[in-house]
């Protein structure tokens, strides 16, 4: 689903741009702001070795909580069903209209943040990696003990409202899933990713990366 006629540089400075104007508020309930939590993201990605598209992904796995309400509904309607199947597996109601929820964040963002990508051509591991991140935290939790306890307290209030840890059946689900390695490493590296004063990299040192991986993309159209 491609949604931009935008060059891979257009969009390359389009997401950086969104990322520096609209990512200076506070990070939901944590003492950092959201840019300096996907600048920490995407460093601790790349100082353990991770490739491009997962540095890529933890840089934007939060782009769900930035986008424009307007640009929120135009994505919703695409992914209604998808949500809808989600809360068959959890029994929690999640909106995706765009609006904000409080202490925890615009519910669903993790869903917005992956159809958007993709909309923008991003690889389907990028964009699955970024709509993975929430319910990789629920996985650790079932599965890695102290982890849920590890968490912070923002963290946990909204893993209340994501569907708390993973049943036995999902577990097994997600193990099967490509990625499920990955993904799993990203949400560490998420929840590491609130240090106040770290410095990391700026948003410019990626922008070759993506400006390349959107190109790579295009060629191979």
């Amino acid at each position: 689903m491609s949604t931009t006629m935008l060059s891979p540089s257009e969009t390359t400075s389009r997401l950086l741009h969104i990322l520096t104007s609209r990512g200076q508020s506070d990070y939901i309930g944590e003492p950092i702001s959201q840019l300096e939590h996907s600048l920490q993201c995407a460093s601790l990605a790349s100082l353990n070795g991770a490739d491009n598209e997962t540095v890529i992904a933890a840089l934007l796995h939060d782009i769900g909580q930035f986008l424009p309400a307007e640009e929120v509904r135009q994505i919703a309607g695409s992914v209604k069903d998808m949500r809808a199947s989600k809360q068959s597996s959890t029994g929690k109601s999640q909106s995706i209209t765009g609006d904000d929820s409080g202490s925890v964040g615009r519910v669903g963002h993790e869903t917005i943040g992956g159809q958007y990508l993709l909309s923008l051509d991003f690889s389907p591991k990028v964009a699955a990696l970024v709509e993975s991140h929430v319910a990789a935290k629920r996985y650790l939790c079932a599965t890695e003990s102290g982890y849920s306890e590890a968490l912070s307290d923002a963290s946990k209030t909204s893993l209340e409202f994501q569907g708390g840890s993973m049943s036995e059946d999902e577990v097994g689900q997600w193990k099967r899933g490509e990625w499920s390695e990955e993904m799993a490493r990203l949400r560490k590296w998420d929840d590491g990713a609130k240090i106040i004063g770290a410095v990391v990299p700026g948003v410019d040192a990626y922008e070759s990366m993506i400006r390349k991986h959107l190109e790579e993309r295009a060629a191979t159209v």
